[in-house]
């Protein structure tokens, strides 16, 4: 694996663009593949059997009760914003459990760096989009500029898994800050840990021959087995670094995503379905989520780090 040779940016105006369009050619790259290993079977978007299926759980269950709070304070608007979309599914699961909760007006946006996953994000929203009013716009975009949205005019504000950590560090205070600038209602960020199993962002890690990852230049480099090649930022995040950028603007709270479950749930690849099937294991799993997610010493071994942050004058009420 360490003879794979990484590329160094060279210094130019631009060393940003350089970053955010080595990111989207990756995911370009991949296209549908993307979908598939992120988020599951498109058709059961609530089974939540993508690869990061215990982290997504917990993700929606912090979205769900967002909403659910929205709605029973009688708000029938709502405005939601996913800063790097990818193929569009949080977005549908959103505004189809919306619709459910009696909100007559949903205004949404998505925007993402690669074209390609924005193609499929339209295509697969479908039926959401259509539902009565509302609206729903997928963009090609980069997190790193000016959003259009007002300030505090975003009741749920979501930037997901990789978007941050494909981006140069020295970009991610400027950034914290839009995303803040723009949320009235909850801001949901996740990071990859710096002490996570090793990803390759865009598929499965068995799906290359070969990776490297230069923690010291934060940078990824791949070898897919049929051939293609990619490389890109890679940042790994601390807990601590992740509450730095955003406490500035809003009140945190912070958890880890999946210590244990990606580590010892049985793979049914390979272990027997009595294993699979073994419910006390799979408890005992989530007691011990539920006891470290949040303990310093574990925290920064999390697959993933979520971030929860809500504008003090609300948090305050």
């Amino acid at each position: 694996m360490s003879a794979l040779a990484l590329n160094r940016i060279d210094p130019s105006p631009e060393p940003t663009r350089l970053c955010v369009d080595e990111a989207a050619r990756a995911y370009d790259i991949v296209g549908a593949d993307y979908l598939a290993y992120a988020d599951g079977d498109p058709h059961r978007i609530y089974d939540f059997d993508g690869r990061y299926a215990y982290g997504d759980r917990r993700i929606w269950t912090v979205i769900d009760r967002t909403l659910v709070a929205l709605a029973e304070s009688g708000q029938k608007s709502l405005r939601i914003l996913d800063a790097g979309c990818g193929p569009g599914t949080w977005m549908r699961r959103i505004l189809l459990r919306a619709d459910l909760l009696g909100f007559t007006s949903i205004e949404a946006r998505g925007f993402d760096i690669s074209p390609e996953q924005v193609v499929i994000a339209r295509k697969i929203v479908g039926r959401a989009v259509a539902l009565p009013g509302a609206s729903c716009e997928f963009e090609v975009g980069d997190i790193t500029q000016p959003m259009p949205e007002a300030s505090g005019s975003v009741d749920l504000c979501l930037c997901l898994y990789g978007v941050l950590n494909h981006l140069p560090v020295d970009t991610h205070t400027a950034v914290a800050a839009e995303l803040a600038r723009v949320t009235r209602g909850q801001l949901i960020v996740t990071t990859r840990a710096v002490g996570s199993t090793p990803t390759i962002y865009v598929d499965a890690v068995d799906r290359a021959e070969r990776f490297c990852q230069d923690n010291q230049a934060d940078r990824l480099a791949v070898d897919l087995r049929d051939g293609r090649h990619f490389e890109f930022s890679s940042h790994l995040f601390t807990a601590d670094e992740m509450e730095q950028l955003f406490a500035p603007y809003l009140d945190t709270q912070r958890v880890g995503l999946d210590l244990f479950h990606g580590r010892f749930a049985p793979d049914p690849r390979w272990n027997p379905q009595s294993m699979v099937d073994d419910r006390d294991f799979y408890s005992d799993l989530e007691r011990l989520e539920r006891q470290y997610g949040s303990d310093p010493h574990f925290i920064d071994h999390a697959t993933h780090l979520m971030l929860i942050g809500r504008p003090r004058q609300i948090a305050e009420r």
